[in-house]
């Protein structure tokens, strides 16, 4: 396991670590909320078994900060192999049962306006008998909305236990994910009708990252979709049997999720298959115009290359028959009209 730097009690109290933010909310258990309850206070509300308790730890990427280390290992009491995965990104959902605790990894999704890539958003969850810690290196959009939403009703966000705080979360969590795969189709639609427009080499690059990002998505989901079979039907001590069936409805919204990656996939392939196609036609539209020019062009090259062959001495003497200016007009007549004949006889026999 990583070693990281010693962190005093008095750090954490403090929260004197400019790599850290903590927040705690705390309802007690005589349904009293407290939305900045301190740190140093955290032993107190644990041992209430009656309230519930929601830590969480927004961290700075990279290396994890030892306040983080410390609050788990040694106010928590989590094995340090949990805390060894939440301190670092996993990238792989799973849940761990640790018989007083389970320890999650879910993943969000959201589009990355500036590369317009899939990103990926780890959440590390600890899930007691009365308390929630959530670890995360980025803040995450739908923890912020929670957390507003819990200090606009304090009384009601938080009275029904830790497991069903777990539930808004990832419930949160899943309705970000399928607004990011609502802008994945919008982006295949939008890429099909330029596709069909016009050739662009960049359209072929913009289909190949919705591909990568449809793939990142069904991989991402493919596990995260057991993490939530688990919660609905495996009897875990801290979660309530009431309450699994919050997380069979969260399931039934990954399983759509799954599906419909599955189905961009075959969409992007559909316009994948679709730009080499007009491509190819394309293609074959430049052959066919060069095609014609040149044998729009043949009956010229002939008639300047016969008389321009020295049959019968230096010069052809085709003024004794006709004026210069006749012959040259007349050559030029001849050279214009061919062309034209050329092209009307292709586009009788519909060549073009």
């Amino acid at each position: 396991m990583k070693t990281l730097p010693e962190a005093s009690p008095k750090d954490c109290e403090s929260g004197e670590n400019p790599g850290v933010r903590l927040r705690a909310l705390y309802r007690d258990g005589h349904g009293e909320m407290h939305l900045n309850w301190p740190i140093e206070r955290l032993d107190e509300a644990i041992r209430d078994e009656l309230g519930t308790l929601w830590l969480d730890i927004d961290d700075a990427p990279g290396q994890p900060s030892a306040v983080a280390e410390h609050l788990l290992r040694d106010v928590f009491r989590f094995h340090p192999l949990a805390i060894e995965d939440a301190l670092r990104e996993t990238h792989v959902s799973k849940i761990d049962d640790w018989d007083d605790y389970l320890y999650l990894v879910f993943h969000s999704t959201s589009i990355d306006p500036e590369a317009d890539d899939l990103r990926l958003e780890e959440l590390d969850v600890f899930l007691g008998p009365n308390y929630l810690v959530t670890y995360h290196e980025r803040t995450l959009a739908f923890l912020s909305e929670s957390r507003e939403a819990i200090e606009h009703d304090p009384r009601d966000r938080m009275k029904h236990g830790a497991d069903h705080l777990l539930f808004r979360f990832l419930d949160r969590s899943v309705d970000q994910s399928l607004a990011a795969i609502e802008q994945l189709d919008e982006r295949i639609d939008r890429v099909q009708d330029e596709v069909m427009e016009r050739m662009d080499p960049r359209n072929l690059q913009k289909i190949f990252r919705i591909k990568r990002s449809a793939i990142q998505l069904q991989r991402t989901f493919s596990p995260q979709r057991d993490v939530l079979n688990r919660l609905a039907r495996d009897p875990y001590r801290v979660v309530k049997e009431e309450h699994r069936i919050y997380f069979r409805d969260v399931y039934d919204h990954v399983v759509r999720i799954h599906d419909i990656s599955e189905s961009l996939r075959d969409l992007i392939a559909g316009t994948l298959d679709t730009y080499l196609s007009v491509m190819s036609n394309r293609s074959n539209d430049i052959m066919k115009t060069l095609t014609m020019v040149t044998v729009m062009f043949m009956p010229m090259s002939f008639i300047v290359g016969f008389f321009g062959m020295n049959f019968f001495g230096a010069t052809l003497a085709l003024e004794t028959w006709l004026p210069k200016w006749a012959l040259f007009l007349g050559s030029i007549a001849i050279m214009s009209l061919s062309p034209v004949g050329m092209l009307a006889f292709a586009r009788r026999r519909r060549w073009l």
